[in-house]
């Protein structure tokens, strides 16, 4: 019996260790011409391997040529699997590293290592930890392995971390943006204005303006690509050009709400941050942001607070960092520069790397990438929200949005509806795509019928399967304000400068111009406030509207496109930020600010006379409306002149409701015929 054993033992051992076959003579006799040409694939191969990860994909073509020769030696395999690891399709070397471990477990120090990431981003958690395990099992000297034992400990958790998101998945679905947009090269970084007419994303294709590979990385040049909505379509993305695009790496970072200015990653001086903004139709050359943003390290992302006047931006500047790259602020100075940049501390930053930092349009809710909190691997995609000063601490976005790979650049439309962003998916058209993320709200309870109830009962019970989500995006409490700008009487569009007003505090938080060759814009109002709108330009009237936003506010675009009256007799204007105390003509002090600019408007024009007159709803009497309606004109006139204007410039009249603008029979209606105006008499 013992005999037996033995020889089984013999026979198992030899088939085993025949099983891995070297490319060798004695095992090609046949064939020697093939055997010849699989070493010289497997030289030029080996060439592209010593070179370092960058240039891994590049063995792949020649190191199959000689797989296909011999499918069954463990090195070639092990090679070729690692090289596709770090290729566009890194699944597809899990294959090549199964047959390599089944062939010579030992073939490389690195083997179970290797195959416990690909595991890892397949989502075979527990053989991905299985192999981990295996792999620290290798590392006898603690000390000297100490480093990598501890990342090999965070990928186990990590995996541990996916096994939990998995079970608890979000309630999205997640759509390849399309061939319009991604390409067979990696399509990342997309950044959209809030109405998401527009979206700028970043490529390494061919066609770069740098026009070749950049050989520290052998990839293309980056450059940066437009895309516009039509139809609910997003069109074919077309390259820039210049002078946005440059003979250097040029990546997209951040787009204000209304798509005027963005912010680009220039890849000189180890990577700066630049601005660009649109005049017209043409985008003007990126100017370098100053050295409070800008370092002599890498700053790498960027964007907008809403109103445009701070910054937020990742940096791997070693002076006032946690670790491998923060996220910082910068805000600007009265003089209109980005000041010194403040780190946004412990709560959002970690010892690992923060990236694709962006700020929804509310001016509170923080997106960012991050490989140092709870991840399910590489990047993963984190929300935080500003609340008194401080910042929760951070949530991770869950299952399926974030995988086990790196998942960056998350923006969100102003609603909160969809997302965007880029990420490996090994059905997508290349390295990374773009995807919109829809989400879909907390799963309503099925409810049954009595005749439904009475059908279950006969049949078999009903278990009620609810989804529960991990972190879901709640609707945003904003109002996104847009239209177009124009000249009443000839209808061109026009350039004007857009002041949004806190009425509470009587100051300016904000302003935007309208583009000058179409007339369009769009400014964020996030809810909380009670806002107030001027539109100025020189020789026309101000346009002023109304908006108060309650913090429980719904989000709602409202298209408000606004016809500019010149400085002309018998143009008028409605004042729609004069408050007055409820039924009486006592002004309110919201009102200050629009009082201020009829002051200005009528200290620039020192001929202009105008008429100042009151209106009300239908309500009350006739006599009682037309006297509280005279009395208010009368209110705004004595402001004017307790600050200086002359008396005999105004003529202040009530007129009731004698003059609706609206129906009287609705609350909304009533609300518009309660107004004061603005008359020209004479100039």
């Amino acid at each position: 019996m013992k005999k037996v054993i033995t020889i089984l033992s013999i026979i198992f051992s030899v088939s085993g260790f025949a099983q891995n076959v070297e490319f060798t003579k004695e095992n090609f006799k046949d064939n020697k011409d093939g055997l010849k040409e699989a070493k010289r694939n497997i030289e030029e191969g080996d060439k592209m391997f010593e070179m370092g990860s960058v240039f891994y994909k590049q063995a792949i073509d020649p190191y199959l040529k000689a797989q296909t020769f011999n499918p069954n030696n463990a090195l070639l395999n092990f090679k070729l699997g690692k090289s596709y690891l770090y290729s566009n399709f890194k699944l597809k070397s899990i294959p090549y590293l199964e047959k390599a471990l089944q062939l010579n477990p030992n073939v490389d120090p690195q083997m179970h290592y290797v195959i416990a990431k690909a595991y890892h981003l397949d989502m075979q958690w527990d053989k991905a930890i299985s192999e981990y395990k295996a792999f620290q099992a290798t590392l006898k000297d603690v000390s000297e392995f100490k480093d990598l034992i501890e990342e090999v400990n965070k990928h186990i958790t990590e995996c541990i971390t996916g096994k939990e998101l998995v079970k608890k998945p979000l309630r999205v679905f997640i759509d390849n943006i399309g061939a319009e947009v991604n390409s067979q090269y990696p399509d990342y970084g997309p950044v959209v204005s809030a109405d998401e007419s527009v979206m700028l994303f970043t490529s390494r294709r061919p066609n770069t303006t740098g026009a070749g590979i950049d050989p520290g990385i052998n990839e293309y040049y980056e450059d940066i690509y437009m895309s516009t909505k039509k139809d609910g379509k997003w069109t074919p993305a077309q390259n820039m050009g210049k002078p946005i695009n440059t003979e250097d790496h040029d990546a997209n970072s951040g787009l204000s709400a209304d798509g005027q200015k963005f912010l680009i990653y220039i890849g000189k001086n180890n990577g700066d941050l630049y601005e660009a903004e649109l005049k017209g139709d043409s985008w003007s050359k990126p100017e370098r942001m100053n050295k409070n943003i800008n370092t002599d390290f890498h700053e790498s992302s960027a964007c907008y607070t809403p109103d445009g006047k701070s910054v937020y931006f990742v940096s791997d500047k070693p002076d006032g960092g946690l670790g491998d790259r923060d996220i910082y602020l910068s805000t600007k100075d009265e003089k209109g520069r980005w000041g010194k940049a403040v780190n946004l501390g412990p709560t959002i930053n970690t010892q690992f790397g923060e990236e694709g930092v962006f700020l929804h349009p509310d001016g509170k809710t923080l997106f960012f990438s991050s490989q140092g909190h709870k991840t399910m691997g590489g990047y993963d995609i984190f929300k935080s929200v500003l609340e008194n000063g401080k910042w929760s601490d951070p949530v991770n976005l869950g299952y399926p949005v974030n995988t086990p790979d790196d998942d960056v650049f998350f923006v969100t439309s102003a609603s909160g509806k969809h997302g965007f962003y880029a990420s490996f998916n090994g059905n997508g058209f290349g390295e990374k795509d773009i995807y919109q993320v829809t989400f879909l709200g907390e799963e309503k309870p099925f409810v049954l019928n009595n005749e439904d109830n009475l059908l279950a009962s006969q049949t078999a019970p009903v278990k009620e399967t609810v989804i529960a989500p991990v972190m879901q995006i709640k609707e945003a409490q904003l109002t996104i304000l847009k239209g177009v700008i124009t000249d009443k009487n000839t209808k061109n569009s026009l350039e004007a400068t857009i002041d949004i007003i806190d009425n509470t505090k009587n100051e300016i938080i904000a302003t935007f111009n309208s583009n000058s060759t179409t007339g369009k814009y769009l400014v964020s109002l996030p809810a909380g406030r009670n806002y107030g709108i001027a539109v100025k330009k020189e020789n026309y009237l101000f346009h002023s509207e109304n908006f108060d936003l309650p913090a429980t506010s719904v989000y709602q675009e409202v298209v408000k496109n606004i016809a500019m009256q010149n400085i002309a007799v018998g143009s008028k204007m409605i004042l729609k930020n004069i408050f007055f105390d409820f039924d009486k003509a006592t002004l309110r002090p919201e009102s200050t600010s629009e009082l201020e600019r009829l002051i200005k408007l009528m200290t620039d024009v020192p001929t202009l006379k105008v008429e100042i007159s009151g209106h009300t709803d239908s309500k009350g009497s006739d006599v009682y409306n037309k006297t509280l309606s005279n009395n208010r004109a009368k209110a705004v006139v004595d402001y004017l002149i307790a600050k200086g204007i002359s008396s005999d410039r105004f003529t202040a009249v009530g007129f009731g409701e004698e003059q609706p603008i609206d129906s009287n029979d609705t609350e909304e209606g009533r609300q518009m015929n309660r107004r004061t105006e603005f008359k020209i008499l004479s100039k």
